[in-house]
């Protein structure tokens, strides 16, 4: 995927080699998108994060990091699925990546040969090194490999930085100028946003929801951010926060699989629409799906059900990905299945 440009030969002559360079530089101008850099020029971008410097059981403490990224780099290792999704989608290919958390939707992204560089929590570091990789992107579950894998290759992290939105069009945006593919990220940001925007159109007519998690044989309620972006509340507000889902409750608690309610709860606040994320068939974990384990008669009396209104949203997107451009498409998609 590497960029080459062309150079006039030493043997042209003066006059040749000057008429060729005002006419390479003429369709180069007409040609080349705007952002890219000059022949020869490919300085690397810079990406700026903020890591977590404190043990698993200690206050989190920050060491702000800049990296230089590579432009085009040829082989890449990525653990944070949101940056997978988001690569592929662009044109990259990924030569490294914890092989089973991949979803099938973004298997087609991996390179023929590609390793297995191992979970979303614990990297394969002999093999990554062995591999000789040109760039490695963590996020999210994988942010704290940083200190293991800085030394290999230029590594960042591309965790969520503010809101959904915000990071949306900021990991996206970088990403597109690494690969070169700055006119396509702009064009799948739109549509995004466009699809956004319609899906709350929609939502703003649906009266009252709640967005649950069902994991194991319990149940929990997700609480909307209300500007709390940390990774839990970020990606359990998405519903409301996202997609403008009026929520039939704000005062849940936070946590990271939301707040344990029960069954009478969900009779108590009675929202017309229930939005389920079904954690056991995202990891797993409990073959007991969450359609099952909501069948009981309880259930059946909330207006959501009765009302044919349970929504249940694609596992891997809500719960895993929850990022990227085909799996914000996902989301959206998920979300206007109530206006069928």
């Amino acid at each position: 995927m590497s960029m080459k440009t062309n150079r006039p030969l030493a043997t042209l002559s003066i006059v040749a080699a000057s008429a060729l360079a005002l006419a390479g530089c003429a369709a180069a101008d007409a040609a080349a998108p705007e952002g890219t850099p000059e022949p020869g020029t490919a300085e690397p971008l810079v990406w700026d994060f903020a890591f977590n410097t404190a043990g698993e059981d200690e206050e989190p403490a920050y060491e702000d990091v800049s990296v230089e990224v590579p432009r085009d780099p040829e082989k890449v290792v990525i653990f944070d699925m949101a940056s997978f999704d988001t690569w592929t989608s662009l044109g990259g290919e990924v030569a490294g990546a914890p092989l089973d958390s991949v979803p099938d939707y973004l298997a087609d992204g991996l390179a023929a040969d590609a390793f297995n560089a191992g979970t979303l929590f614990e990297a394969d570091v002999l093999a990554i090194a062995e591999q000789e990789p040109d760039l490695i992107i963590l996020g999210g579950r994988s942010a704290a490999l940083y200190d293991e894998l800085k030394d290999i290759a230029p590594t960042i992290d591309m965790s969520s930085q503010g809101s959904f939105e915000e990071t949306l069009e900021r990991n996206v945006t970088f990403l597109g100028e690494v690969l070169g593919a700055q006119d396509e990220a702009a064009a799948a940001l739109e549509e995004l946003e466009a699809g956004i925007a319609e899906a709350r159109e929609v939502t703003a007519e649906a009266g009252t929801g709640l967005g649950v998690m069902v994991s194991g044989d319990g149940i929990s309620a997700l609480k909307p951010s209300l500007g709390d972006y940390s990774g839990r509340n970020l990606r359990g507000g998405l519903i409301y926060d996202v997609f403008g889902v009026e929520p039939a409750v704000d005062d849940i608690e936070a946590a990271t699989h939301g707040e344990p309610i029960s069954f009478e709860f969900l009779l108590e606040t009675n929202p017309d629409y229930l939005w389920v994320i079904d954690r056991n068939a995202a990891t797993g974990e409990s073959s007991e799906s969450a359609a099952a384990i909501l069948d009981n008669d309880i259930v059946k009396q909330t207006t959501a059900a009765q009302e044919g209104h349970i929504v249940y949203l694609d596992p891997v997107a809500w719960y895993i990905v929850f990022g990227g451009i085909e799996t914000t498409q996902i989301m959206t998609d998920d979300v206007m299945q109530i206006a069928e």
